[in-house]
């Protein structure tokens, strides 16, 4: 017989025993994203006269993942030389082990993507709503994730959150684990936002400090898992929540969204200089609508020309030029994919629209910060 330590080690006993530990311990809890072992959950592992016997301690009752952690382990198990059947017993975790847990996943740190984090946090902001900013983010999310990057997806804008919608996840719930909060996937992506905690269509009215308790327990209690990116929808303007993030995480990086309208520029470019006064890196200007191919391949700009580099110029200084990163084509596939929660850089990749996405998230990639003299740990 094999007992799993608390620290997710394995004491020496008979081989065919701790074989059966060794691979059901290595089993990947979906939602956490560690090691069974690692987590505490295998109480116990023998291996008998071909029985493998099994006790799992799921951290919560009713957890929405236990008939898929159930199967791996059964399935681990059998894989075993020797095993010719399996008995799992399923119980759940006491107070004091979930503690431990949490201290385990969490670590020290409180907000896991200040100063110091290894995750690159790319903020898409914007001056005003109904620019496209949440449709970049999700878009933009999907297109670093297919490059092969770990990346999460925080929607901040509470008052008028739309990333669950986007991501097809309207209507999930996240996972509890006293103080931990485990978010949805979608697109292989975990991703939280506050309307996953609403019913209906009922209304977010918070004032600041509301606003602000949020941002630090989404940054604090929503476990993504180990990251290269976290993507985060702003709130449009540069009011309570936009100053908290920027607060909280200043080493964030900012992609301003704005349309080709002239008349724009002068809005996003408050945006902008909010971000620079915080500290944080200002990556480019997004020029979302820019424009609508015809069969012929004439160009109808129905939202004018110019703001995108408008925008870029007022927000350029001598030290620091702001580009123009990315330009994305008005597009009827990026449209009815936002209304289905079907993000084209997922789903219809050749669209000019994606295509545009794409070379954003490789223009992201790219200008990645020097990780020189930064500890790996």
């Amino acid at each position: 017989m094999v007992e799993g330590a608390a620290d997710g080690g394995r004491p020496g006993t008979d081989p065919g025993s701790t074989a059966v530990f060794d691979a059901v311990a290595a089993v990947a809890d979906p939602e956490l994203r560690r090691p069974l072992g690692e987590l505490g959950m295998i109480r116990r592992a023998a291996l008998d006269g071909g029985v493998a016997t099994i006790d799992l301690a799921l951290t919560i009752a009713g957890c929405p993942a236990a008939e898929r952690i159930e199967r791996d382990v059964r399935a681990a198990a059998a894989g075993v030389a020797g095993v010719a059947s399996v008995e799992v017993r399923v119980s759940t975790m006491s107070p004091e082990e979930r503690k431990a847990l949490i201290e385990r996943v969490r670590g020290e740190r409180v907000n896991r993507f200040g100063p110091g984090t290894l995750a690159r946090v790319i903020a898409v902001g914007s001056g005003k709503g109904g620019v496209g900013k949440s449709t970049v983010a999700a878009n933009l999310a999907v297109a670093l994730s297919r490059r092969g990057l770990r990346v999460g997806v925080m929607d901040l804008d509470v008052h008028g959150f739309s990333i669950p919608g986007l991501l097809g996840i309207a209507g999930e719930r996240p996972t509890r684990v006293d103080a931990l909060v485990m978010p949805p996937e979608a697109y292989g992506m975990p991703a939280i936002s506050i309307g996953m905690f609403l019913e209906g269509d009922e209304p977010v009215s918070w004032r600041g400090p509301m606003l602000h308790r949020t941002i630090e327990q989404f940054l604090s209690d929503v476990w993504f898992g180990d990251l290269d990116v976290l993507v985060v929808d702003l709130p449009p303007g540069t009011g309570d929540a936009a100053l908290s993030f920027g607060q909280l995480v200043p080493n964030a990086e900012l992609l301003l969204v704005t349309t080709p309208q002239p008349a724009a520029a002068e809005v996003a470019v408050r945006a902008g200089l909010l971000a620079r006064r915080l500290g944080q890196r200002l990556l480019g200007v997004v020029e979302n609508m820019a424009g609508l191919t015809q069969p012929d391949g004439t160009v109808v700009e129905l939202f004018g020309s110019g703001g995108g580099e408008a925008t870029a110029e007022r927000l350029s200084t001598d030290e620091e030029r702001v580009p123009v990163i990315a330009r994305i084509p008005l597009s009827v596939a990026l449209r009815a994919g936002g209304d289905a929660g079907a993000p084209i850089a997922a789903t219809e990749p050749r669209d000019p629209a994606a295509l545009a996405f794409a070379a954003l998230a490789d223009a992201v990639i790219a200008a990645a910060p020097s990780r020189a003299g930064r500890p790996l740990l």
